[in-house]
């Protein structure tokens, strides 16, 4: 049976058995609550220990190991522009859209408490004033940072460590270089380890919530899997027009060469698995190989465009669900860290998901609430790769327009 298989059974089972405790009162399901939970809360704790390393070391190997030349940076340029700018659009249009739509959720207020209550995180979403912000960007030490998940600081000096490794000798460099590939490549067995046991943790996680919730829990979830899906649908629709005004296509050929790649995407959930039918898709448009061999790779290992789509949209859902409000401001920031953070997030199936751990934090939501993502994840991360697909060659044609 594949993961995605048996997460999907851990999901069941725990709605199930949740459900009859709650409306059989079973004192003996009841009392399997206080024994369950804490599992959850150390697979939680397992995917939240890898996420520094793994940040780290996927920056530092991002930047320092690149081989600069001249044409391959305009262009490398020019696409990583092109990315942040759609990153940027598609968390604007999460930030305005997905509140008002999770607010015709009911979600019983009481229960909401009583998941709080039971939560391993306490609630502390006020934010520091912003002289102490600007200057916290800086961290005093990068140790102590790591230690506090204090995560854009660390970025900031992760970022300006891997740039001043262009400037020492090349064999020093690249020991550096190798290492951190090391790391990284170490933090993806650790990380499959913890994904191995996911069904475990996704049961522990949803039995005590559909307890706490009863039959309610089901109606809230599949509302949210529609909500998220549907906005990831109309971002994809919207990559049409872009890609022919801007890119210059007929509507009817963008569409017969895209169609083999979004059946691919969303049977696979992998834009790396897709990685072939794209580059046939951008030869039949007329694409040359130099453009496409250069932003095809870069978007697929860093362009995401609908994983900040779904995982602003989940963040909501969860501040919702334990009954967190939180102001313009502090969803703002939600949205434009998860956009930042997928350009960082590791190319496996609810990879966008593992490395969120750190916005939670700060803003002190509950981080279980990311293992009852992971779980309702099989379906909207099908939406997910179609939609990142559509974007990459959507960018890759826009980009190639002059040649053409």
């Amino acid at each position: 049976m594949s993961l995605s298989n048996r997460i999907l059974l851990g999901l069941g089972l725990g709605l199930l058995l949740g459900v009859m405790a709650s409306y059989l009162h079973n004192p003996f399901l009841l009392s399997m609550t206080k024994f369950i939970e804490p599992i959850g809360v150390l697979w939680i704790n397992a995917i939240r220990m890898t996420v520094i390393p793994l940040l780290m070391a996927l920056l530092i190997t991002a930047i320092a190991g690149q081989k600069n030349t001249s044409m391959a940076a305009h262009l490398g340029g020019k696409s990583i522009a092109a990315f942040m700018i759609m990153i940027l659009t598609s968390c604007v249009f999460t930030l305005f859209l997905a509140p008002v739509l999770l607010s015709f959720v009911y979600i019983d207020p009481q229960a909401s408490q009583a998941l709080l209550a039971d939560s391993d995180m306490g609630v502390n979403t006020s934010l520091p004033p912003f002289r102490d912000w600007l200057v916290g960007l800086i961290p005093i030490n990068p140790f102590a940072a790591a230690a506090d998940n204090a995560v854009l600081p660390l970025l900031v000096f992760t970022g300006l460590f891997a740039a001043s490794l262009q400037y020492i000798k090349i064999d020093q460099k690249q020991t550096i270089v190798s290492f951190f590939e090391a790391i990284k490549s170490a933090m993806f067995v650790l990380i499959g380890w913890i994904m191995a046991v996911a069904p475990i943790g996704i049961f522990a996680l949803v039995f005590p919530l559909t307890v706490t919730l009863g039959v309610s829990t089901i109606t809230v979830l599949g509302t949210f899997i529609m909500i998220a899906c549907g906005l990831i649908f109309i971002m994809t629709l919207l990559l049409y027009p872009l890609a022919c005004k801007f890119g210059r296509l007929p509507f009817k050929t963008f569409v017969k060469a895209l169609a083999p790649v979004q059946v691919i995407g969303f049977s696979t959930r992998s834009s790396v698995a897709s990685l072939p039918a794209t580059i046939a898709a951008t030869e039949s448009l007329g694409i040359s190989s130099k453009v496409s061999g250069m932003v095809l790779p870069l978007a697929v290992t860093l362009f995401k465009f609908a994983s900040p789509i779904a995982r602003t949209t989940g963040t909501f859902f969860i501040a919702n669900l334990y009954g967190i409000n939180l102001t313009f401001i502090e969803l703002s920031i939600i949205a434009l860290a998860i956009g930042l953070l997928s350009f960082y997030s590791p190319g496996i199936p609810s990879g966008g998901l593992l490395i969120m751990a750190p916005v939670y934090t700060m803003l002190g939501l509950p981080v279980a609430g990311i293992g009852l993502l992971i779980a309702v994840d099989l379906i909207i991360d099908m939406f997910i790769t179609v939609a990142n697909v559509t974007a990459n060659v959507t960018v890759t044609a826009i980009l190639s327009r002059s040649e053409r």
